[in-house]
This record gives structure tokens, C-alpha cells and sequence, in this order.
């Protein structure tokens, strides 16, 4: 392998590494040893699972921190300047889509290294891909606002938004919430508004619902309490 910066993706919860990752990916990440990682413990734990050749307190993992500056970059990008690859891990999914990543790529392409993108589970396409609604227009907006009052407000605007321009919108939430999100889908979109309802991606208790937003407001919430959400509407 050659001193290219790799994007490696994380699996979304806990499954076997080879149901979810190509050979590719598998065979790339095993022959890296300098990485940069979102969270060390969960980088840990995902490359426990990879069977590596080097044992993982040998490896170099480096943080890459809110507050990274250029130098803090450009050391983290250093190994590559000899010829070792670098691999960046985020805690799940991929590095870089609706994960930090950005600010290390855009100083790899900077200094002339080569950026790797290797396939793997993305939370948001996932779901896009399984929700039945436009797939050719749609934006991702993170987390909305945890306060009652502001959360409707962003909801309202997304369904206008979406409407207007027949746009999908993406949105994620602390799995704790899940239940206080839908039931504001519920009570604050026009009835024929779908909502997706994407959770547990690419693991065995998966479920993809798509429905419109007035029988989601007959539906028991609950079920989706604690679990890993993407949500996803269109008017």
C-alpha cells in the first residue's frame, strides 16, 4: 500500500465485519498501522475485530481533535510523506459523511497525497437508498434542535424546503430521543408528508418504514426508543 491517506468506514453497531465490508476495505485496513481516529476506544474495538496481523497496541492511533491545527495536520498526515498509508476511522459509518473527517482530506488533497474513499455501511445512504423517496435531490442537516419549540420550527422548515424544491430530507438524533422526534414528526408535518424512519442499519434488527406523517401519529413510537435512527422526509 502507498502513502495515501485511506477513509475507512466503521460498522454501524455490532455485526461481523465481513457481512457489512468488502474484501477491499477488510484487506486495506489490515495493512495499516498509523491511524487517525475519532475515539480511540471505539476505534479499538472496531479494529479488534479485524483479525489485524499487527496487535493493536502496537499500532499508532492519533486523535483528530476539534481544535487540530494545520501543524497538528500535517503531523497526522506525516507517516504517508515515507510511504505508509494512513487510515482515518470514525466511531461508525464513514469518515468524513456526517462524521468528522473533512478538515484532514481537504489537507491531504493541500499537500498532494493521494485520498483513498473505501467502500462500506454510510447511515445516510442506507437509508436513503431504502426510503422510496427522492434519491436525486436531497440534503442531510445533522441533528436539529433539541428544544421543543425550536425542533418544530426546523421541521416546518425542512418539509417547506423539501416541498419547494422536491427535495429529501435527511436528519439524524440521539437514539434517547427518537421517541420525542417522532411524535413531533407526527403533530407538526401535513398529513401526507412521508417520513422514513430508518433504524438498526445493516443489522440483523433493521427496519426501514416509510410512511405518511398522519399514520405515523397512530403508530407505537416506542418501539423505537434507544436505537439508531435516520430520519427522513418529503412533502
Amino acid at each position: 500500500m502507498s502513502g495515501a491517506l485511506y477513509l475507512v468506514p466503521n460498522l454501524l453497531g455490532a455485526v461481523p465485519p465481513q457481512d457489512v465490508l468488502p474484501v477491499r476495505t477488510l484487506a486495506a485496513a489490515r495493512g495499516i498501522a498509523h491511524w487517525v481516529v475519532e475515539t480511540p476506544k471505539a476505534a479499538r474495538a472496531f479494529l479488534k475485530t479485524l483479525d489485524l496481523p499487527t496487535p493493536i497496541a502496537a499500532l499508532d492511533l492519533r486523535v483528530l481533535a476539534d481544535a487540530t491545527t494545520p501543524a497538528d495536520l500535517a503531523a497526522l498526515l506525516a507517516p504517508t510523506q515515507a510511504g505508509s498509508p494512513v487510515g482515518m476511522l470514525s466511531d461508525a459509518g464513514c469518515p468524513g459523511v456526517a462524521d468528522p473527517g473533512a478538515v484532514l482530506v481537504a489537507a491531504a488533497h493541500a499537500a498532494g497525497i493521494q485520498v483513498v474513499p473505501l467502500v462500506g455501511p454510510s447511515a445516510v445512504l442506507l437509508a436513503l437508498m431504502a426510503s422510496g423517496l427522492n434519491g436525486q435531490s436531497f440534503a442531510f442537516h445533522g441533528y436539529l434542535p433539541q428544544a421543543a419549540e425550536a425542533r418544530v420550527v426546523a421541521l416546518r422548515r425542512l418539509e417547506t424546503e423539501s416541498r419547494s424544491h422536491a427535495r429529501t430530507q435527511l436528519f439524524i438524533e440521539t437514539p434517547y430521543r427518537n421517541v420525542a422526534m417522532l411524535e413531533t414528526l407526527g403533530r407538526t408535518l401535513a398529513p401526507g408528508t412521508r417520513v422514513c424512519v430508518a433504524v438498526d442499519l445493516s443489522l440483523p434488527t433493521e427496519s426501514v418504514v416509510t410512511l405518511p406523517a398522519a399514520e405515523w401519529r397512530r403508530r407505537d413510537v416506542a418501539l423505537y426508543a434507544k436505537r439508531p435512527a435516520m430520519f427522513a422526509l418529503q412533502a
